[in-house]
């Protein structure tokens, strides 16, 4: 059986405080501050970057997909995952920093850091997540895991805040930085290099790894790999998990799309300049932020699988509006939906995960979990970007991220959330039978 649960605040606050630490990359870099600039600056045009950005994007999920599964399975095994944490922390916060020194024109070097970066990032966050059923007894799950991502959107917001006082917006950037060849806008890859390495470091003092279940010396590989066949000849003790899983593939999808391209889209379409692109982001992590944090007390009480559906009404609603509307209010409009529905759908998914997963198989299931949004995570930016190039307009790529919503609404349907959440409690020592003995 699994060792006993001690929760502390302590370990809980130092592991949502990465959440605070790590979410400046995607809201800066990925979204809204590089995504931009690379499309802008960087390369040719803005089409031709939108299409360039999204194979970049597609890259990257392809090599999560296939990683993670693995890599959580020897996490669980060798018991690495803090481990693993910590390097990808460091890599994603190296190669952050190396954007600073790409100069426009470079395209090849802007997308190979942004590549390795974001492959850290998300493989990272497969255990970090992981530690979720750890810290969190299962009665607060869902408000530990929406205040996390809250956490993780006013980290963004004052991330992109301060790069906007600081770098963006003076005539004279502060900290000896100029605007020539836009080394202010590359210095905030600088930014979110420090914040992210300075704010992680509560969780590698102060969070705890079970390792009552690691594998002895010299077979931890193939304890891994073992595990991993076993979870697949048994898969259906596991099928709400697997329906859950699936259906997250596809809606998962269209959040990493809208994310990947919220910014490109803002100017390609609505003329924003680099500025108000921040300033929207900072408007949209504010409502995503207080949305994760109100919807986590709802998901408690109602159940994830709700608060998902709720989630994801709210943002085929949204997209539609920011598609279809001309006018820059409704935009504005579109975007504080979008922020309010989705912290709390990427909130709820995780917390869902929390109440199915078995305890020994953490991690592998967290790596699933990338899987799952991984998988299938480069159709909708693929999409987006042929689409874009066919018809010269942003609008019409953009519409696949609805078709995304819809089909990914329709698969959670299926899930049985009670039943997911009672196969976990039956008899979670049966889950995984053990590394062979010595």
């Amino acid at each position: 059986m699994p060792a006993e649960r001690a929760y502390s605040p302590r370990a809980t606050w130092s592991w949502a405080l990465y959440d605070f630490a790590n979410s400046p990359f995607t809201t800066l870099i990925v979204t809204f501050v590089y995504a931009t600039y690379f499309t802008e600056a960087i390369a040719a045009d803005s089409v031709s970057g939108t299409v360039l950005w999204s194979r970049g994007i597609t890259i990257t999920a392809l090599i999560v997909a296939l990683a993670s599964p693995f890599l959580g399975a020897l996490a669980d095994r060798g018991g690495y995952r803090k481990l693993f944490v910590l390097v990808a922390t460091l890599v994603c916060a190296g190669a952050t920093a190396a954007l600073y020194t790409v100069l426009p024109g470079q395209i090849v070097a802007a997308l190979v850091l942004v590549i390795v970066a974001n492959v850290a990032f998300e493989l990272g966050t497969v255990f970090y997540n992981a530690f979720l059923p750890d810290i969190a007894p299962p009665e607060r799950i869902g408000t530990v895991s929406g205040w996390a991502w809250g956490l993780g959107y006013i980290g963004g917001l004052a991330a992109l805040a301060l790069a906007l006082v600081t770098l963006v917006q003076p005539e004279t950037p502060w900290f000896g930085f100029s605007t020539t060849a836009g080394e202010n806008i590359r210095a905030t890859n600088l930014l979110v290099a420090v914040w992210f390495l300075v704010f992680s470091l509560p969780l590698f003092i102060w969070v705890k790894e079970d390792r009552s279940r690691v594998s002895g010396a010299g077979r931890v590989v193939r304890d891994a790999y073992t595990q991993l066949r076993h979870t697949f000849t048994e898969i259906r003790k596991y099928s709400q998990i697997v329906r859950f899983l699936i259906a997250r593939l596809v809606y998962n999808d269209g959040l990493v799309t809208i994310f990947a391209f919220g910014g490109i889209y803002a100017a390609g379409v609505f003329g924003f300049t680099l500025a108000q692109v921040l300033v929207f982001g900072i408007v949209v992590n504010a409502a995503a932020g207080a949305g994760a944090i109100a919807f986590g007390y709802l998901d408690d009480r109602i159940g994830a699988k709700l608060t998902i559906t709720i989630s994801l009404l709210g943002l085929i609603a949204a997209t539609m509006l920011a598609i279809i509307t001309t006018r820059e209010s409704l935009f504005w409009v579109s975007g504080v939906l979008i922020g309010i529905f989705a912290g709390p759908n990427q909130a709820a998914s995780r917390s869902l995960l929390g109440r199915f997963v078995p305890h020994e198989k953490e991690n592998e299931f967290f790596g699933f979990f990338a899987f799952s949004g991984k998988l299938t995570a480069f159709i909708g930016p693929l999409m987006l970007g042929i689409l874009t190039e066919l018809s010269g307009s942003l609008r019409t790529g953009v519409s696949v991220v609805l078709v995304l919503y819809v089909v990914g609404l329709v698969l959670l349907l299926g899930v049985d959330e009670k039943a997911g959440s009672a196969a976990r409690r039956e008899d979670p020592a049966r889950a995984y039978p053990g590394p062979p003995a010595a």
